[in-house]
């Protein structure tokens, strides 16, 4: 099993700012894909229903909810 930090906080000028931050840790298997991998972390994170945008950095995932001045790293 693999645990994963994940942060959603609000943004200004399209860079993350930290006025506010909601924090979460999951936990999938370690052959989980991508895809799991982000479902898992919007659902920690109550973007549920939420289309994004996902950006993959190699050992982080940046996920920016469409439509909203948030941004969600999953590292």
């Amino acid at each position: 099993m693999t645990t994963w930090n994940c942060e959603l906080t609000d943004t200004f000028g399209g860079e993350a700012n930290y006025s506010w931050v909601r924090r979460a840790d999951i936990t999938v298997p370690d052959n989980a894909s991508r895809l799991a991998i982000i479902r898992a972390a919007k659902s920690a994170l109550g973007l549920t229903n939420v289309r994004c945008n996902v950006s993959d950095f190699g050992d982080m995932y940046e996920i920016r909810p469409t439509g909203s001045n948030t941004v969600a790293f999953v590292s």
